[in-house]
């Protein structure tokens, strides 16, 4: 059985029929149908860059459309004012681990990004530095690379193990009482391995910085305890493991005790208070509605609507239970079949150490992601350095998936058949 109780460790016997018994004993096996798969043999294993469509979306968007925005026209505003921060609830309940009026929609990652990390830098003006990630995701860098610029800021870089993730102790030892703010996030996007996200939040808050997370790679695919877990500041995206849709907008978190004493650097009208007063000067609202913005996108919001109805019908323990399943079947398959051809996996050993995606290294992995897109009918994504990302998505990835994906790729490349691909990189991986 499939459920938040599942064991850490689970030993495969490698057959086909096995996958066939863990979907048909699969809890979450109802949740696939709800989700568009317009090519029945293509297999997609990069559920952790872009989710499937939920069923379900179009015609709300549709209704949205036709209804909101050609029948109600501005009158329409009544009622979608409040979706960011209502979906925002909606997160913090069934995803984020977070209390009421914590959460809410806005922007972009790195748009969101730079409001946090520039309100918890201006309130603590004597600490003049910066902690990072060097592996961390390019944006977070830039970010952070940016502002230590523009203030003048120290940037210290805390390096972590490409393959698995943060250390602690790497960690502790570039920590003091001058660091204002760390930069981490809570799942690699690179390896998929999870940090200690309680550990870390410990670790910074007895030197007195605050710590910044970005949940991209983890929200919607593993537990995220940010109440429990002592977290100050987060924020991530909704088009991965919640299957937003292509650049849906972003959330962030402010612990509720932090809200009044930050003050975000974008000033626009939905962060003000008595908004449709017009007023001269800006006044923050009391609430997280002070870190918005201008006014959001609705149809990139409607579209979370119907795909939070799938996260929290799921659960996100359940989601955890079978992401990790697929995770361990997948590396136990890659033991057996793929690193006699020259893999090695490239993520955490220990399933509990990893979110929902890992990766394999292999010298050749560019041509073979893209051989295995362009000939056998699997998507996956590649990484820097020579990493092969593999993100089954346990909302609507099979066991069978799992199994028929790394089968074909063992055919593809014992056959030789990647190397007919050019060792020229696309714009994108």
């Amino acid at each position: 059985m499939i459920d938040g109780r599942t064991p850490l460790a689970v030993r495969f016997d490698g057959t086909r029929e096995e996958a066939e018994q863990y979907d048909r004993a699969d809890p979450l096996g109802f949740l696939r149908e709800r989700f568009a798969h317009p090519d029945p043999d293509l297999i997609y294993l990069d559920g952790n860059s872009l989710g499937r469509l939920p069923v379900d979306t179009p015609d709300f968007l549709a209704d949205v459309v036709r209804n909101g925005w050609g029948r109600g026209l501005i009158r329409s505003w009544n009622d979608w004012i409040d979706w960011g921060r209502r979906i925002g609830d909606r997160l913090a309940e069934h995803v984020l681990g977070a209390g009421p009026g914590e959460v809410a929609l806005s922007d972009s990652t790195t748009v969101n990004l730079y409001k946090l990390a520039w309100a918890a830098l201006d309130l603590a003006p004597d600490r003049r530095t910066l902690v990072v990630d060097a592996d961390d995701f390019p944006t977070d860098r830039y970010v952070a690379q940016g502002l230590a610029r523009q203030r003048g800021l120290a940037l210290r870089t805390v390096h972590s193990d490409i393959d698995r993730g943060i250390d602690l102790d790497r960690l502790r030892a570039v920590l003091d009482d001058d660091v204002a703010l760390v930069v981490l996030s809570h799942v690699a996007y690179r390896s998929g391995a999870l940090a200690d996200m309680a550990a870390i939040n410990r670790m910074a808050h007895e030197v007195g910085a605050l710590v910044l997370w970005d949940l991209s790679h983890a929200a919607g695919a593993v537990p995220v305890r940010l109440t429990e877990d002592g977290a100050d500041l987060a924020v991530g995206c909704t088009y991965k493991y919640l299957n937003g849709g292509p650049g849906s907008p972003a959330f962030l978190y402010v612990r509720r005790s932090l809200q009044p004493r930050l003050r975000q650097p974008i000033q626009g009208w939905f962060g003000q208070r008595d908004q449709f007063a017009m007023g001269a000067e800006f006044d923050p609202i009391g609430t997280i509605d002070r870190f918005l913005a201008g006014t959001p996108p609705m149809l990139s919001t409607a579209a979370l609507v119907p795909a939070l109805d799938l996260v929290e019908e799921a659960g996100i323990d359940r989601l955890r239970a079978k992401g990790r399943l697929l995770g361990e079947l997948t590396a136990d398959l890659a033991a057996r079949w793929l690193e006699p051809l020259g893999f090695r996996l490239a993520s955490p050993e220990e399933p509990d150490r990893r979110g929902s995606h890992l990766t394999l290294w292999h010298p050749d992995a560019w041509r073979i992601c893209r051989a295995l897109a362009e000939e056998a009918g699997v998507v996956c994504d590649y990484r820097e350095p020579d990493r092969l990302r593999i993100g089954p998505s346990p909302a609507y990835t099979r066991f069978t998936d799992v199994w028929d994906a790394l089968d074909r790729t063992r055919t593809l490349v014992a056959d030789g058949r990647h190397t007919r691909c050019s060792r020229e990189k696309a714009r994108i991986t």
